[in-house]
């Protein structure tokens, strides 16, 4: 998962919002009609009619945020017609100019957040209590007030006017590469979000991380009914991520379909709240998750209820947000900036898709396919079957064995990073010069890729390495995190504008994490092939789309909820989340599975510590198998290098650069469709 603090910096201070040029309706409105038309006037006199359309934007755009603070009615009219760049060799060298800057700024900014929330991030002995208020900390949070203050912003405003989703799909086909790089210029400044508030933001971001990264169950001292321990004595699961995949390594196992039982049973009193606070990250107690009951050397003892403090730290961040929203005359409220501005995909478009995808029959055949495969009902925690992948017909244990040996601290993984790409297809020297440009750190969590802000900075590779080496499900999520390293180098590096580089959206970075990720196998030298494994890997697809767009559900559900029931209590909240998970389960997932009433959709992490990230998943998995389709057949490295050269254009014009075609689930479904006729 790429990191979430520089998703917040990257949406929230150095926006990409809907603000009109029209000044609808901002509560901030000063200027008056008449300053703008003199302004507008006095500039087209000045430059020509043929820049008509470029002044008007210009002008509206600083007008729509200028305050009382900034200068009278004449000063705003003075700053117009003396900073507007009037012709295109003054405004490409302004553009040059402010992009160099905001590279040093960018840069700077987060290689201070980098070093304070190290001790949060990474495995370096323990943390104090000081960390949390290091880690809260925002370089960033007085960006926007003292770029607005000195009028910087106000300079942007006027010269990379801002153009709406619809606009830059609209104007796409007549742009080029510098065009988009000014567009891009022009989304960062049309709010003005004060520092303080943003730092409220931070804040709730930051206890939710910690708070989750702290989120460790020891699953050696679960018992079942019978008092029998089912799991190494000494083996710690963070939830979801690592309790998640357990269930998954069981498929196959002889003791495996009790396994993945008993895990379920946990995720159940997470999501509900009813599990003893006593095991969160304490290996103290035996704990047997089906009758909530606690032991200490087999005296029962009294196991308190865990307060709901995982729906009040959601609400913290919810109520942080709202502080943000009155900031936004247009996209006033987290869901629309999330969906038209991170994302820039509209959120009826992802329910659209998704719920056709999830309703869909050939959902159904797969899973009668699994059904038949498991010789029994599906359970609710077969939402992560893992039976398609090659990986389940290799024991888990050598798997592990493989990897400790491989992979026993964080140098034999940066050292082994060169030579996974050379297996991709990139050549020797491209793969050290890309690997030498990325960091490994041993993560607290579960791991996570960190990305650079300037070209003198290392992408960061946080991964899970216990003492006895990193584990097959910790080098999985490390391979993972390591195709987010690979895009973030090419996207800063070899993207000829800075104002570009990056991705349309965290979905396209997820795309060449899975990419990266499927060939995990390959990478240990372990890739098993035969003449149907193409169509197993289209029914994994398949599915895990499946299980991932009803939790996105859930998840956007319940931000509705939030904006409908903005007073509610965590314990309101906590009722809340567990109705729209089995709702949105009874709709797409009992029709399938036979069993009503399920809340196991609600027990990501994400939607603690990253809300509403949980989308950009599905529409990776489908960005994705749209790539993979295209590069079948072709050289890897150098058509990788070419589609991700194209940096941050929209979502829509990225894919039709790279495959031709916009974004759909269409390939996925036709592909499930021959692998169900040929299995």
């Amino acid at each position: 998962m790429k990191n979430i603090i520089l998703l917040l910096l990257s949406s929230a201070l150095f926006v990409q919002c809907s603000t009109s040029t029209k000044n609808q309706g901002n509560p901030n409105a000063f200027i008056m009609e008449s300053s703008k038309q003199q302004a507008i006037d006095s500039l087209i006199k000045k430059y020509g009619e043929a820049q008509q359309e470029q002044i008007e934007r210009g002008v509206n755009g600083v007008a729509s945020l200028w305050q009382a603070a900034d200068g009278d009615q004449q000063a705003f009219v003075d700053f117009c017609t003396g900073q507007f760049a009037g012709n295109s060799a003054k405004r490409y060298e302004l553009f040059k100019r402010i992009s160099e800057n905001m590279e040093v700024i960018r840069g700077s900014f987060n290689a201070i957040t980098v070093g304070l929330q190290r001790p949060i991030h990474v495995e370096s002995g323990q943390m104090l209590a000081v960390d949390e208020i290091f880690g809260s900390y925002s370089p960033a949070a007085h960006f926007t007030d003292d770029f607005f203050s000195n009028k910087l912003a106000f300079n942007i405003l006027l010269n990379f006017p801002y153009y709406s989703l619809a606009e830059k799909t609209a104007l796409a086909g007549e742009w080029g590469r510098k065009d988009w790089a000014y567009a891009r210029l022009g989304d960062l400044f049309d709010s003005r979000v004060p520092s303080d508030v943003m730092q409220q933001v931070i804040n709730a971001n930051t206890r939710s991380e910690l708070y989750i990264a702290a989120y460790n169950i020891f699953a050696g001292k679960l018992v079942n009914d019978k008092g029998q321990q089912l799991f190494p004595v000494d083996m710690k699961l963070l939830s979801h991520w690592n309790i998640r995949d357990e269930i998954k390594s069981n498929y196959g196992a002889a003791d495996g379909f009790e396994k993945q039982q008993m895990l379920y049973e946990v995720m159940k009193r997470v999501v509900s709240q009813e599990i003893p606070q006593q095991v969160i990250n304490n290996n103290e107690f035996t704990w047997n998750p089906y009758q909530n009951k606690l032991y200490d050397q087999g005296a029962e003892k009294e196991a308190l209820p865990e307060p709901s403090t995982r729906y009040e730290v959601l609400l913290n961040f919810f109520h942080a947000h709202q502080k943000v929203d009155l900031y936004y005359p247009v996209l006033n409220t987290f869901i629309k900036r999330s969906f038209e501005t991170g994302m820039e995909i509209p959120l009826a478009d992802v329910e659209a898709l998704f719920n056709a995808y999830l309703s869909s029959p050939e959902v159904k055949q797969v899973a009668g396919l699994i059904k038949k495969r498991l010789g029994r009902d599906l359970e609710p925690f077969d939402i992560w079957y893992d039976g398609f992948k090659t990986r389940t017909s290799i024991p888990a244990e050598k798997l592990d064995g493989i990897t400790r040996s491989r992979y026993p601290d964080r140098d034999a993984v940066q050292r082994n990073l060169p030579q996974m790409l050379i297996k991709l297809g990139f050549t020797s020297e491209r793969a050290h010069e890309i690997a030498a440009r990325i960091q490994v750190d041993p993560a607290r969590g579960s791991g996570h890729a960190w990305g650079a802000e300037s070209r003198d900075q290392l992408s960061l590779l946080r991964t899970r390495i216990f003492s006895n080496g990193m584990d097959y499900k910790g080098y999985n999520i490390a391979v993972h995190e390591f195709g987010h390293n690979v895009e973030q180098t090419i996207t800063l590096h070899d993207v000829d504008y800075y104002m570009l580089h990056g991705v349309p959206n965290t979905a396209f970075t997820e795309a060449m994490a899975f990419m990266f990720q499927k060939n995990d196998l390959k990478l240990l030298g372990m890739q098993e092939n035969g003449n149907l494994q193409d169509h197993y890997n289209n029914l994994d697809v398949c599915w895990s789309l499946y299980e991932i767009m009803g939790v996105s559900l859930v998840d956007i559900g319940v931000w509705k909820w939030l904006y409908e029931n903005p007073s509610a209590t965590p314990e309101a909240l906590k009722d809340a989340v567990n109705r729209i998970a089995k709702e949105v389960w009874n709709k797409y997932y009992a029709p399938v599975f036979g069993i009503n009433d399920q809340p196991v959709l609600a027990i990501y992490s994400h939607m603690i510590n990253a809300p509403l990230y949980l989308p950009n998943y599905a529409y990776g998995h489908i960005i994705e198998f749209q790539l993979a389709g295209f590069l079948a057949g072709k050289n890897f490295a150098p058509e990788v290098e070419r589609i991700y050269r194209q940096g941050r254009l929209t979502p829509q014009e990225w894919m039709k650069g790279a495959v031709g075609n916009v974004i759909s689930a269409d390939p996925v479904l036709k592909a499930v469709q021959e692998a169900l006729e040929n299995i």
